[in-house]
């Protein structure tokens, strides 16, 4: 990779965008009944920043992945293969219907490194989204670019499934993932192109989305403390293959709620701690 990767680090973005009515109908038809109620009927539950003030290109500005070519906000990484690593979230006012957002977007950190798997180059992004009140949602977006699939890597190990204090099992059907897909106008092939995901990126089948489970993640903390956390981190550790149940669970941990999500075969998704 070359030094002017690095000069990406500070670019900044800003969109804005209104929370509709339909917006809120249809990011509950894609996730209820596995979303927290706020106590207050006008409020919004946690996650629906995920769909606010996205980008919206034309084909001629997506990548042969289907997402945004590189090189138009984040920078011309030399490696083929983008996965959602992880992030943090800092819930700060609630989000209502009605709102008018301003969403600006930062790229803060760039790592390069190399793993077991290759070359590897991880990079952070901060979106602040405020309303008229202020800033509603600080969030740091975490995504890894990574080499091409090796037909011989490595499979997830299996790990023990946690005994949470609440649980959904929930079927991560061709109709979630295209809902979702819709909902956030995420183009990225690996959510809805089988032989793409399967021939191209190697993967087992179609990828359950890295913010889909962040947002059951976060909604099931929030449902389990009775209120959305002040701060809630959240990491990535394997693929979710669509085509299967897959278990969504959460338990109080001392001052924290924990939340972890898991396959059919128990290998851990994606783990994440609420706070505050």
């Amino acid at each position: 990779m070359t030094d002017s990767i690095e000069s990406w680090l500070g670019k900044s973005v800003t969109r804005e965008d209104e929370i509709t009515p339909r917006l809120l109908q249809q990011y509950l038809a894609t996730l209820a009944p596995h979303l927290h109620v706020p106590a207050n009927a006008d409020e919004c539950p946690p996650g629906l920043h995920w769909c606010l003030a996205l980008p919206a290109h034309d084909a001629a500005s997506l990548g042969p992945d289907g997402a945004e070519a590189k090189g138009v906000f984040l920078p011309p990484v030399p490696l083929p293969r983008r996965m959602w690593a992880g992030g943090k979230v800092e819930s700060l006012l609630p989000l209502r219907v009605g709102d008018r957002v301003k969403r600006v977007s930062t790229i803060t950190d760039i790592k390069q490194r190399t793993g077991q798997s290759g070359a590897l180059c991880f990079i952070s992004v901060q979106h602040e989204i405020s309303t008229i009140s202020g800033l509603a949602v600080r969030e740091r977006h975490d995504i890894l670019y990574r080499e091409q699939a090796r037909s011989e890597g490595a499979k997830a190990m299996a790990t023990r499934s946690p005994i949470g204090e609440l649980r959904w099992d929930i079927d991560a059907s061709p109709l979630l993932l295209f809902r979702f897909s819709a909902v956030t106008f995420n183009g990225h092939r690996i959510h809805y192109d089988l032989p793409y995901a399967t021939e191209t990126e190697g993967y087992g089948g179609l990828l359950v989305h890295g913010p889909m489970q962040a947002a059951l993640t976060l909604n099931q903390a929030s449902a389990l403390w009775g209120r959305v956390p002040a701060v809630f981190n959240y990491r990535c550790t394997a693929p979710l293959i669509a085509g299967q149940i897959f278990a969504v669970q959460s338990w109080r941990e001392g001052s924290s709620v924990k939340s972890a999500i898991t396959d059919a075969a128990s290998v851990l998704t994606i783990e994440a701690e609420a706070l505050g």
